[in-house]
Parts: structure tokens; sequence; C-alpha cells
């Protein structure tokens, strides 16, 4: 069996690996990345937020991202029956990103991968992971090659970016289960050939059919537009009798009064895909010689884009812990790695869970606005959950119930 050693050994060639790669290379980091499948590849995750646009710079990945062309996303809306209510990422509290991509991420997934393979970073597509070992810090890894060819990778330390493969949280028992409801999802890609002109067409939009039901509709540059419905997993597994994923979510698409004429009777162009319970949480995030990024360690749910952000942002910390301890400067991971995430995680976590009660619904369509209110909410969902500054992510946890309380007790007292 052949040997080979490095400094940093990535699992995982998405987004999180990507940029935890790229940017260690930079720092003249030895750094090699496995790929269990062959690119391009189908993956859900199509929006993004504007804070993964911070680590996409720093990791000097932006440039070929930038170049495809990808849609922009300015903000996003949400639908209720008539009501509308649009964010804007350019009015919102704080510094940051006022745009981001909605993009197929087959493609986008694939161009960073280009991108990092030509900076000459060592990226091998269809290689899994078999077994992991420690000793101390050092580990080694036993991996097999798409010809089924074995090799023992020895690396000082270990970046988990495999998202759904979840191989340490499978390898070492990590996975533990996650405090949100169970809650599924069914999507597909159609050729959007009743695309309206201008911002009506390209704008992603999420219209709630239920409280806890909902369609997502995120049109790509290249003409195609992604539509999946997201639901308790009991509502999801309704829409079909027969367990058709395809007849599921054209039932889904019956039930949206504002996109039934666009999508109606409109191809898909791949049997629609199920993910089911797709909430994960683990026992710890990181050991000695090894850290979980993206959603290898912690998803929580579609509805605000969240995954890819959380991915990208506990990439590159981690890649940064790595090479502060090995220039000899001690490192409390606790503390700077999973108290750091966890902070963000747990906003977002408020922000899903009020979601699905309905009292950030509320908020959202009150009238009239309150532009204070909708710049802070924002930020929050541009991604920039770390900033304290910013009430609606300090006061999270009791700021959105507190207030939907009283704007539900003004509705109820005012006279008809």
């Amino acid at each position: 069996m052949t040997k080979e050693f490095v400094d940093v050994l990535v699992i995982g060639a998405g987004p999180s690996g990507c940029v935890s790669a790229s940017y260690l290379y930079k720092n003249n980091v030895k750094v090699k990345v496995v790929e269990k499948t062959k690119f391009p590849r189908l993956v859900v995750g199509e929006s993004l937020i504007p804070r993964v646009m911070d680590h996409f710079a720093e990791a000097e990945l932006f440039e070929a991202l930038d170049a495809m062309n990808f849609e922009k996303k300015l903000g996003a809306r949400f639908i209720r029956g008539e009501e509308i209510c649009n964010f804007d990422f350019s009015v919102k509290f704080g510094e940051g990103w006022d745009w981001t991509w909605q993009v197929p991420r087959a493609d986008f997934d694939n161009t960073m991968a280009q991108e990092v393979i030509r900076k000459g970073i060592d990226l091998e597509f269809e290689t899994e992971v078999l077994e992991v070992s420690f000793e101390g810090k050092n580990s080694k890894t036993i991996v097999k090659d798409k010809d089924g060819n074995l090799k023992e990778i020895h690396a000082k330390f270990i970046i988990d970016s495999s998202g759904y493969g979840r191989v340490l949280p499978r390898l070492l028992d990590l996975d533990t289960p996650s405090k949100l409801d169970p809650h599924s999802s069914i999507f597909t890609h159609v050729k959007d050939i009743n695309r309206e002109e201008g911002v009506e067409g390209t704008q992603i939009s999420f219209d709630i059919l239920e409280t806890e039901v909902w369609l997502w509709v995120i049109p790509f540059s290249n003409g195609n537009t992604s539509l999946g419905v997201v639901g308790p997993t009991d509502f999801i597994n309704s829409l079909s009798e027969n367990k058709d994923n395809a007849e599921a979510l054209r039932n889904a698409i019956q039930k949206s009064d504002y996109y039934i004429k666009r999508f109606a009777g409109t191809e898909f162009l791949f049997e629609p895909v199920k993910l089911e319970n797709y909430s994960r949480a683990v026992k710890r995030m990181y050991g000695d010689g090894f850290a979980l990024t993206g959603n290898s360690s912690e998803f929580l749910d579609p509805v605000f884009s969240s995954g890819v952000a959380f991915a990208t942002e506990s990439g590159m910390l981690a890649a940064k812990l790595y090479l502060k301890e090995s220039q000899g400067i001690p490192v409390d991971w606790e503390v700077e790695f999973t108290q750091y995430m966890k902070r963000g995680i747990a906003v977002f976590t408020t922000y899903v869970q009020e979601w699905y009660t309905g009292n950030l619904q509320t908020l959202f369509f009150h009238q009239p606005e309150n532009p204070e209110v909708k710049e802070k909410i924002c930020a929050v969902l541009a991604g920039y959950v770390w900033n304290e500054e910013n009430s609606f992510v300090k006061k999270h946890d009791h700021v959105i119930a507190n207030m939907a309380y009283l704007l539900n007790m003004q509705k109820e007292q005012s006279p008809e």
C-alpha cells in the first residue's frame, strides 16, 4: 500500500473543503483533498447568502466564480397569499456584502474544485475514505480510489468537509439528534419557459403554502430554475400516496396561487430528489487532530439558505486555527471554534424555529413595516449572525417571540 504524507487532509471538495484547502495552500501548507464523488454532481443548496462572499474572496476563489456569471441574488422575497415581503441586502444593519449568487451547485462546486486544482492543490475525485486512526494529533487515513487501489494518507490534521457523507461523524460515532423538528424536501430543476422579464423572473422567492410548508423558486442565469417544496416530513409524505416524488412536487406546485401558471405542467429536468429529515447535529465539532466543518457537523434547514454560509465559515475558521497552531500559537478549539460557530448556529436555529412557529412570519408581513426592525432581520438573513451590535442577533432567543406577541396583541385589540 502506497503512503502519502501531508500537513492537512481535507475530506470533501464542496464549498467548505475548497475554501479551507485554498486558504491553507495560499499560506504554504501542504494540503490534499479527497472527494468521494465525480464532479460535476447534483447537490442541493443553490441559494447563497452574502456572508459567503467574504470567504470566497479571502480564499482567492471569487474571481473564478464571478467569471461564471451566475445569477446575482440581491435579496429575497417571501410570499404569503397576497402578502409580499421583500428583503434587499443593500438595506441591512451593519457592514458586509450586499449581494451573492443563485447557483446550480453542480456547476458552482465544479468551478471551485477546478480552480483549486489549477492553483496546484492535490485533489483526488472518486476517492473514498475507508478508515481513520489517530495517534495523538497525527492521523492515518486509508482511502480507496475508483480503480480499487488503497492508499495510506498520513496527516497532521484532518478537516472533514464531507457534507452529508459525514465521514468522521460516522467513523468516530459523533452523530447526535438535531434539536429541530423533522422536516423534508423534494426538489428538481425546470426549464423556465414562462419566466417573466426583469426582477420578477430572476428573484429568489419563498411561497408560503401553509405556516410550515413553503415552495422555493431559485432562478439561474442559464434559464433553468430550481423548484422545491419543504415541510414537516408527514406532510411531504402525504403529497403522494404512491411515494412518487414527481407527483408530490406537482401537487405542491398546484397549491401555489402565485406560481401555478408559471410552473404547472413544466417538464422536470431530472427526477425530483427527496431529502428526508435533513437536519443534523454532532456531539462535538473537533478533537485531537481534526475539525468538522459544513454539513458534516451541523445542518439546520434550507429556509434561510444558511447551509453554505456555515460550511464556508467553519471551513475557513478551521484552516485559520490549524495554521495558527502549526506556528506554535496556542489555540483553544472549544472557545475559538466550537463556541464561535455555535453562537452563529444558535441565531439561525432561533430564526428557523420562529419561522415554523409563525412568529417570524408575523414580523415579515406586518404592516406598516418597521424599517429598523427589517434592516436588522435582513442582516441576519445575509449571514452576519456574529455581529452582536445587532439586537436581533444579540437577543435572538426572545426578541422575535416578544415582538410577535406584541403585534398579535395589538391586532386583537384594534377595532375592525
